[in-house]
């Protein structure tokens, strides 16, 4: 089986981003730091506070991030995005709403061909992120 899982790298923000995406998306969020490695592992330039890794994973998704010590500020992530499908169009504007506090919307969420409610943004983090409902099946 083969599964592809975002990894996003952080200009020393990956503890506070993955914490609010724990926050807007529920899941289970292990983090660990430079000091929690063997100091042959670590990154090199890195503090001891840095995220080496993080992992939150929601029920079959699993979102990774590091800080990234060569990073000095928050540039959105360019050429792609993080698409999170969501059950109902209230969770789609919860997480939508949540997400976009301090970020930018790019496409304000509504429905499309496609799905009942969509729409774009960056967070404050940088981290562009496409949010979805999913499409009622047809009867």
């Amino acid at each position: 089986m083969t599964s592809f899982h975002p990894y996003l790298f952080l200009p020393g923000t990956c503890r506070e981003a993955f914490t609010r995406y724990q926050e807007v998306f529920g899941g289970d969020l292990e983090v660990l730091t430079s000091a929690d490695m063997p100091p042959e592992e670590r990154m090199p330039g890195a503090s001891s506070d840095a995220v080496m890794h993080a992992a939150l994973v929601i029920g079959d998704g699993l979102l990774m991030g590091s800080d990234d010590p060569e990073a000095t500020d928050a540039r959105p992530t360019a050429g792609i995005s993080v698409n999170v499908e969501l059950e109902s169009v209230e969770a789609t504007r919860a997480a939508f709403g949540a997400l976009a506090e301090g970020g930018q919307v790019v496409a304000p969420l509504d429905a499309v061909s496609f799905s009942p409610a969509f729409g774009m943004l960056v967070d404050r983090f940088g981290v562009s992120w496409l949010l979805t409902t999913a499409a009622e099946p047809a009867g």
